[in-house]
């Protein structure tokens, strides 16, 4: 038996294994490949929505969607790849097993990166996984319920996407936090939510949106802090460059991302991001055998722009490495991969989102309309069929990028949610 070996459960490594497992169907191979994926948990993350306040929703049970599809999966964490003998090294349960592979996708995504500021790692909070998610909503439970001074003060550091997205969410889970303990800082008076960053503009990648964003958040009680240098970090707040004294509970690091380190087991050239390079069929330039897809690699799309740490590109990539590492272990020809569209969606909590076109992000819809889009891919586009039907999963799995998202035709741009 021939086998598939996919590291990762998350967007990019789920359709690589559904992906594959479809064109197995398709070929009437079953009996003679088979897909394993390796994951370190019983479920797929809807990593995106992490800055949500209700978090159940954002897990799906890999059994209900891989066994359905015939593939086989390991809970445990993939630690070492050695790609001249073909193996990868997988901790279970402490214990370290070696798994032989024909063909191996490697998806594992990537984690938070942090400054090496002092205190940061062991005060911060962030919402990269759902463990950190749970911990952070644990967190801000209890300090409604404290007097200390800074206790209804939050401070997210990093104004890119996910910055930006739990920051206009906060104001709001922590009046709401408030009222629910009866407590009369519900009004807002005491609760107070900055965000900062060290670029001299708040969003300032966001082009035509920045201004909108910058006015949404203003509306919502968010202050702006940008240009800001950090020096230490503390239990009980931070503290600036300058010397200035912020008092806070809650310190939220969304300080950028860098690929899984497993990337540093394949012997190439890699970005300043950590990821390998893939061609147009997902195969890591220079390491026979071997598939790279999501957060991990970097292709080049439309001849001219790389790939970005998303799900808008990680789902389309998985599809076509788990569609081509079968085409490469049987023979036959292979589908190259090129996205000639690129969105951004972005949440401004209550207040609505913001929907950009093209990648110098022109503005195309804002406040309400564009918040109708943005829930549609978070709570229906993104997740795989949960019906444990393989037909439709394996529909869902075909090697095709979608349209971009649909706007509303409703005409006009929206002020506000409310507009």
């Amino acid at each position: 038996m021939k086998r598939i070996l996919i590291i990762g459960g998350g967007f990019a490594g789920l359709w690589s294994a559904l992906g594959a497992a479809r064109k197995i169907d398709e070929q009437n191979m079953n009996s003679e490949v088979e897909v394993v994926l390796v994951n370190p948990t019983a479920n797929h993350s809807i990593r995106v929505r992490n800055y949500e306040e209700n978090l159940e929703e954002t897990l799906v049970p890999l059994d209900d969607v891989l066994d359905p599809a015939g593939v086989l999966w390991l809970k445990g964490e993939a630690t070492d790849i050695d790609s001249s003998a073909k193996r990868v090294t997988v901790k279970v349960d402490g214990d370290a097993r070696s798994i032989s592979y024909d063909r191996l996708v490697l998806a594992s995504g990537s984690q938070l990166a942090y400054a090496p500021v002092a205190g940061l790692a062991e005060h911060a909070f962030d919402v990269d996984t759902y463990a950190g998610a749970k911990r952070l909503e644990q967190h801000l439970e209890n300090v409604v319920t404290s007097t200390e001074a800074g206790s209804l003060t939050a401070v997210v550091i990093g104004a890119g996407l996910t910055g930006i997205e739990i920051a206009a969410e906060l104001p709001s889970r922590l009046r709401s936090l408030a009222a629910s303990r009866g407590d009369s800082r519900s009004d807002g008076s005491d609760i107070r939510v900055i965000l900062a960053d060290r670029t001299p503009e708040i969003a300032t990648a966001m082009g035509g949106a920045q201004p909108v964003i910058e006015h949404a958040l203003t509306e919502l009680g968010v202050e702006l802090m940008p240009g800001m240098e950090l020096q230490a970090v503390d239990r009980k707040g931070l503290t600036l460059a300058d010397g200035k004294r912020i008092d806070a509970s809650t310190i939220v690091w969304c300080g950028g991302m860098r690929a899984n380190a497993l990337t540093k087991c394949l012997p190439v050239e890699h970005d300043a991001l950590g990821r390998v390079p893939v061609n147009a069929y997902m195969q890591v330039e220079g390491v026979r055998d071997v598939f790279a897809a999501g957060d991990v690699a970097r292709a080049l799309f439309d001849g001219e722009h790389a790939s970005v740490m998303s799900c808008q590109h990680g789902r389309p990539m998985g599809r076509f490495a788990g569609h081509n590492v079968v085409c490469d272990l049987l023979g036959l020809p292979m589908l190259s991969l090129d996205i000639d569209w690129y969105t951004t969606i972005l949440d401004l909590g209550p207040w609505g989102a913001v929907y950009t076109e093209g990648w110098d992000r022109k503005l195309a819809a804002q406040g309400a309309r564009a918040k109708k889009v943005k829930e549609t891919i978070n709570r229906q586009r993104i997740y795989p069929p949960l019906t444990r039907d393989r037909a439709a999963l394996f529909d869902a799995a075909a090697p095709t990028v979608q349209a971009p998202p649909p706007i509303s035709q409703q005409k006009g741009v929206e002020s506000s949610a409310e507009g």
